[in-house]
């Protein structure tokens, strides 16, 4: 399995929109196996997005859905920074599809 842990922070007063956009194309990646999307609540800005992915290649692929490349062109203006997202290699757990 392949996962990615990710935090980004939205212009002020953007967040849910963000969280929105985030949130609405999850039945169109195929090998996704999880993907959470989190509020930071320690920063109004803030947003936490936890993935697990059968392999990195479905990951990879998940990002040519025109569904998904549509989110990201309209979510991008969204984000004010971007924290390098960290690769894990997930065992388990509750939660996975």
């Amino acid at each position: 399995m392949y996962g990615l842990i990710g935090r980004m922070t939205a212009i002020p007063g953007q967040r849910d929109a963000l969280t929105a956009i985030l949130l609405e194309s999850l039945g169109t990646m195929p090998g996704c196996l999880s993907y959470i999307v989190a509020h930071d609540p320690a920063d109004d800005h803030a947003i936490w997005v936890t993935e697990v992915w059968t392999d990195q290649a479905a990951h990879r692929a998940s990002l040519q859905v025109p569904e998904v490349k549509a989110a990201i062109a309209r979510g991008l203006p969204l984000i004010a920074t971007f924290e390098d997202a960290r690769a894990t290699a997930p065992m388990g757990g509750i939660g996975f599809r």
